[in-house]
């Protein structure tokens, strides 16, 4: 039985195969930024865990768990990272990529991880992303066989002893032999990032692994519907496609457990108001290792993330990403980046983010609580929101699961625009300060104040436009 100490071999950096490139890598022009993206192989013997018995996944997400049966596994992970060690801050974010889409969907190219420098490590620790979902076979091993046919996972049970020996391998204290995917850089500390479904196995790794392995300096929960995934799944996958994820998808997305606050590393939660109604009854009080962000207004999946993505999928698929109209228009990468910024600051020793207002509920059963043009009260306020010129919600357009995380935008008329803002001049020092007060709670950084103004302008021309 593996004793949760295994390491895995590294190999790679990985090249070839029938696409000649790293699936899900970077468009961004690395170049530009003096960074360089690599990818490795993971090869081991990774282990399962279960609950103790007589123990249960508590609300209050202290669980007991242990490691039991083992079993072999070979996956990848990516790396980015600066080719100048000087412009390194010591920071890698550990990645748990996402594969409800079917296939491996990751970032690590934002603007806070480039100019900062940051390095960004992008695992993939589970069944789908390397296997894919049948009949769309979207994983690495169909995507490219040439180039991933001898990966294999057998489970999403071994899924968190994965993630941690890709942590040890990229970590402080990794083996320095003739391979070293962080290529001599100087690690001072991981943080685990994860969204959505990658979201729910991080809170299930807060909860039950950490306090085992205790691999990871922090934690970056994104879009986190407010319950962790079982230890123990088999065979089962999650598969959106699937009619059977519809039917009930308001009632899977609701809060079930806290995370355990008796760590000593720091854990937070970024969310947006689709995940701020999931998590209401399960919220839980800032404290010196905890802190809580919902964003009102936003929801899942934005319009501009889709667009965002498209370049990708464009390159990997050959076809552009269809993006869906009248879903909400509000980014949330902004906000992400923020809180990134964040808790690098804070796994270095400096203060914990601020503490945000929530959004408001009202009533019994309780709802979110509306303005006037229909948009959530309290919670972040993004200046888009504040200074509206549509209704962006978590009001989904129709009860499928694809509606439920994008939500909607509704554009206010010209009329309603003219009567909100005398002119565009008066609409854009609105937007300024709603920015800067953004800007001055920590919920944005400086380079995107800028960025959103200029959207701003663009978006009331298309909106006060007759044409």
């Amino acid at each position: 039985m593996d004793d949760g100490r295994a390491r895995a071999q590294v190999t790679g950096p990985v090249e070839g195969g029938s696409h000649g490139w790293a699936f899900g890598g970077p468009t961004v022009d690395f170049g530009q930024y003096g960074f360089r993206a690599d990818e490795f192989f993971l090869d081991g013997t990774a282990a399962r865990y279960r609950l103790q018995d007589g123990t249960s996944p508590s609300r209050d997400g202290k669980w007991a768990a242990e490691p039991c049966e083992s079993a072999p596994f070979k996956t990848r992970f990516v790396v980015y990272r600066p080719t100048d060690p000087a412009r390194f801050n010591g920071t890698v974010i550990v990645s748990w990529n996402n594969v409800s889409a079917g296939h491996d969907l990751f970032g690590g190219d934002s603007q806070e991880i480039l100019e900062e420098g940051y390095a960004f490590v992008g695992v993939t620790p589970q069944r789908v992303g390397v296997h894919g979902i049948a009949p769309m076979n979207l994983g690495l091993v169909d995507w490219d066989k040439e180039r991933y046919g001898t990966l294999s996972i057998p489970s999403d049970d071994y899924s968190f002893d994965i993630y941690t020996q890709a942590a040890r391998a990229v970590g402080r204290d990794r083996p320095r032999g003739e391979i070293d995917p962080m290529g001599g850089l100087d690690v001072q500390r991981l943080i685990a990032l994860g969204a959505s479904q990658s979201a729910a196995r991080l809170g299930t790794y807060v909860n039950a692994i950490q306090p085992l392995t205790r691999a990871f300096d922090g934690y970056l929960l994104q879009i986190y519907f407010g319950s962790g995934s079982p230890l123990e799944v088999g065979d089962f996958v999650i598969n959106l496609a699937a009619p059977s994820m519809s039917a009930g998808t308001n009632a899977r997305l609701r809060g079930n457990n806290l995370l355990r606050d008796d760590l000593d590393v720091p854990v937070m939660v970024v969310n947006s108001e689709l995940e701020a109604i999931a998590c209401h009854e399960v919220r839980q009080p800032d404290s010196d290792r905890f802190r809580y962000w919902e964003s009102a207004g936003t929801c899942h999946v934005s319009e501009q993330g889709q667009r965002a993505r498209s370049p990708k999928y464009e390159r990997d698929f050959g076809a552009p990403m269809q993006v869906t109209p009248g879903i909400n228009r509000v980014p949330m990468i902004p906000l992400f980046d923020a809180a990134m910024h964040a808790m690098h600051g804070w796994t270095s020793g400096g203060k914990p983010p601020r503490s945000q207002p929530l959004v408001k509920f009202a009533g019994d059963p309780p709802a979110v609580v509306r303005d006037e043009h229909g948009i959530a009260k309290g919670g972040i306020r993004l200046p888009q929101v504040e200074v509206p010129l549509e209704t962006n919600s978590a009001i989904p357009l129709a009860s499928d699961v694809y509606s439920i995380l994008g939500g909607s935008s509704e554009p206010f008329s010209p009329e309603k625009v003219g009567k909100l803002y005398r002119n565009r001049g008066e609409y854009l020092e609105e937007f300024a300060i709603a920015a800067r007060a953004a800007q001055s709670a920590g919920v944005l950084l400086p380079r995107d104040v800028a960025a959103l103004v200029r959207q701003a302008a663009a978006a009331y021309d298309a909106a006060t436009s007759t044409g």
